[in-house]
């Protein structure tokens, strides 16, 4: 009877062991590829009023088909049509490979570019306007330790104003922090920031987003 308990147990085995191995490795299938470089957002000055979401999102389709030649992962970007801005957020090496990637693709240079480190992402709600939030604080001023201690006080505070934080990113050899929400307007995001923290953003831009 042992025998024969022994024999079922390592045919089971046996069957679960195949089954796993037949399956794709977690690696190959469910890992973001921005884990693979490193993170950075490139800012792209254009002229003011003549910028639209749409042409926007036909030069990123151009990225998307270029990016792998560089080694380069676009995963989002945001467009301010106001003021002619756009920001993209991608995964890479290095900002030179961003840079041939959007030279190859459609010919537009970025004048900035940020290496970051992002928070953990919350989902969006799609019920209010979007928002990038702009804090310019100073060359080595400030760490990732210290910028999510002040997102930490972003969520506690932010029902009292109707804000949804989604992400931040930072960037702290330039001093530089980019906070994305969704909120009624930008007054409720500088009130949930004063309320919060006291650090209060040098720019609030309404913004669409794509991917």
């Amino acid at each position: 009877m042992k025998k024969f308990f022994v024999t079922v147990l390592l045919t089971v085995f046996s069957v679960v062991s195949f089954q796993l191995s037949a399956q794709p490795s977690k690696t190959e299938t469910s890992i973001h590829a921005k884990e693979t470089g490193k993170l950075f957002i490139d800012v792209h000055q254009l002229e003011p009023g003549k910028v639209k979401y749409e042409d926007v999102a036909k030069a990123h389709a151009k990225d998307l088909a270029t990016e792998g030649k560089y080694g380069v992962h676009f995963i989002k970007f945001w467009v301010n049509e106001e003021k002619g801005l756009v920001y993209c957020l991608s995964s890479s090496n290095d900002a030179e490979s961003i840079k041939k990637t959007h030279a190859e693709a459609h010919g537009l240079i970025p004048s900035l570019f940020y290496p970051v480190t992002e928070g953990t992402e919350a989902a969006l709600k799609g019920k209010k306007n979007l928002f990038l939030d702009i804090h310019y604080l100073g060359a080595g001023k400030v760490t990732a330790k210290d910028v999510a201690g002040a997102h930490e006080k972003d969520l506690a505070a932010q029902q009292k104003h109707g804000v949804n934080f989604i992400n931040y990113w930072v960037d702290e050899k330039e001093g530089v922090v980019m906070c994305l929400s969704e909120a009624k307007d930008s007054n409720s995001i500088i009130e949930t920031h004063k309320e919060a923290h006291g650090l209060l953003p040098s720019s609030v831009l309404k913004v669409k987003q794509g991917e």
